[in-house]
């Protein structure tokens, strides 16, 4: 007997960037229509040593603002409605940190990214990402930042 439940998960990275909603909005509406899961990862960087618990002070308010970050982007998911999600926070750097995590939840099938509108290029994981695609043990999916939600919409 199959297993009729589709079970792909689509990784989000979620920060404080306008590009960030432009893949959550990819990956939420391919799952609304094709079943699956929405994981929303926010990475925090490592403080550095300060000195006498500062760290500690410095690593708390990050993982507040990643929680707040990540709340916002779940509320969204519920306005789309029907979108099944997951959260992670990881600490570290944030290329190592999610190649981590698809290397262990066996059920991520595709990294979604979107692309920065800034002069400056794709943003820094996107060229992490793309230059070294063929290292991925999943597809790389980039949306461009420039995309409006019913553009997006409408190719999911």
């Amino acid at each position: 007997m199959y297993d009729t439940e589709y079970k792909r998960k689509f990784l989000v990275v979620i920060d404080e960037t306008a590009e960030c909603d432009r893949a959550l909005t990819f990956a939420a509406y391919r799952v609304k229509r094709t079943g699956g899961t929405v994981v929303l990862m926010s990475v925090v960087q490592k403080p550095e040593f300060i000195g006498l618990g500062v760290e500690d002070v410095l690593r708390a308010e990050a993982v507040e603002q990643a929680e707040r970050n990540l709340d916002a982007r779940l509320a969204r998911l519920r306005d789309i409605g029907d979108v099944r999600s997951e959260s992670v926070i990881r600490e570290g750097e944030a290329a190592e940190e999610i190649e981590r995590v698809i290397d262990q939840d066996q059920g991520i099938a595709i990294l979604v990214l979107a692309a920065s509108t800034s002069a400056e290029g794709p943003g820094p994981l996107v060229m992490h990402f793309a230059g070294r695609a063929n290292a991925l043990p999943i597809p790389l999916t980039v949306v461009p930042g420039r995309m409006s939600d019913d553009e997006i919409i409408a190719v999911c």
